[in-house]
């Protein structure tokens, strides 16, 4: 599963809070309404592009060649920017990473270790790709089954998979993976990594949809969610508070600058991750300014109790996205630069307006009347 710390403790008080001289607060219903549709409509976003990576992965595997892989990678780019702004519904124990059911640890796990899956350089028999005897086939059930099997780093489904089989290991510091056309057409075992690639790309959809389900009208979770409208606020602002703090200032940021490793990189295999890291705060102010929304928005309720604390957090986010937006080489360039180097100084500039973001919003939770402790 996706290694997070973020939010420890959550507790709504369910106290109405009313502005003292400002502007009356909306109905934290109607803000819990229109974050509703806001995440239906933004997984809607997201299947959408993924189905059209798969049909750019298909394209290329029945007729391999550069174009195609070019176009099928691209279609990967295209689609993992729609997801990223997702990651802000995330860390309530939702439809996404409910503990019991939810399928988060096969859409977005990570770090991968890349030899689970097909061979690495020094390994041409590693992976489940190259493992004929101990799965003669590859089938989506061995994929579920096989994911997180025996280690939190044995990934075989999810996003960086199928990043992974789409450019292979990443050996240069300046540029991304470069897998070979020829690795699906005569390299040893290319009609089984074919076949992992097209069944892998199906069970991301199929959890993405599954996810979606959850949130249209009359869908088992979001009934729920809506019946309790504290209960709702208290969990969108745990799921951005979370992001911002815990996981990606902390456990996507934090890590890779004190180790310098490019297996800390979220996604490595691409050099996405400066992207990853661009998604992931817009999703946090999509939230908090309820961007894309015909409803009232946290930002609105903060306002009504404390018009000084809201102003200084859409500061503070704005000063997140223009520094993430500001990065002047690819994450791991930043992070393997030596200290003094301004591209690091850039990193940990962003690292830490990201990880102040989240106490803020820990700040502006408790001037709603609900506590939510971060661990940054």
């Amino acid at each position: 599963m996706v290694r997070s710390t973020g939010l420890l403790v959550v507790m709504a008080t369910g106290v109405l809070l009313t502005a003292c001289g400002g502007s009356s607060a909306p109905e934290r219903a109607d803000v819990a309404a229109g974050y509703a549709d806001l995440v239906l409509d933004s997984y809607e976003t997201s299947i959408a592009s993924a189905t059209a990576m798969q049909d750019s992965i298909q394209a290329f595997l029945a007729n391999p060649n550069e174009d195609a892989l070019a176009a099928a990678r691209q279609a990967w780019l295209d689609a993992r920017g729609d997801y990223s702004p997702t990651e802000a519904f995330r860390f309530y124990d939702g439809p996404i990473d409910n503990p019991e059911d939810g399928p988060e640890g096969r859409i977005n796990a990570w770090p991968l270790d890349e030899a689970y899956i097909d061979y690495v350089e020094g390994a041409p028999d590693s992976g489940i790709v190259n493992a004929v005897d101990q799965y003669p086939e590859i089938t989506s059930s061995v994929l579920v089954d096989a994911n997180e099997n025996g280690g939190e780093t044995n990934i075989s489904t999810g996003w960086h998979a199928i990043e992974f089989l789409l450019w292979g290991q990443d050996q240069s510091p300046d540029g991304p993976g470069d897998r070979p056309v020829s690795d699906f057409t005569d390299a040893r075992n290319a009609d089984r990594r074919a076949t992992y690639l097209t069944l892998t790309t199906q069970l991301l959809l199929d959890d993405l949809g599954s996810v979606r389900d959850q949130w249209v009208e009359g869908g088992t979770y979001r009934t729920g969610f809506l019946s309790d409208p504290d209960t709702a606020i208290t969990a969108m602002m745990r799921g951005i508070g979370a992001l911002s703090a815990g996981e990606l200032a902390g456990e996507r940021m934090a890590v890779a600058y004190e180790t310098r490793d490019q297996e800390d990189e979220h996604s490595c295999f691409s050099d996405n991750t400066v992207a990853d890291v661009a998604g992931n705060t817009g999703g946090v102010r999509m939230v908090y300014l309820a961007e894309g929304s015909d409803g009232p928005s946290l930002s609105e309720l903060v306002a009504a109790v404390d018009p000084e604390l809201d102003s200084a957090l859409r500061i503070q986010l704005d000063e997140s996205a223009s520094l993430v937006a500001a990065f002047p080489a690819t994450f791991e360039a930043m992070i393997a630069a030596p200290d003094g180097d301004p591209a690091r100084a850039a990193f940990l500039a962003a690292l830490e307006s990201i990880e102040e973001q989240g106490r803020m919003i820990a700040r502006a939770a408790s001037a709603l009347g609900l506590t939510i402790t971060v661990d940054v």
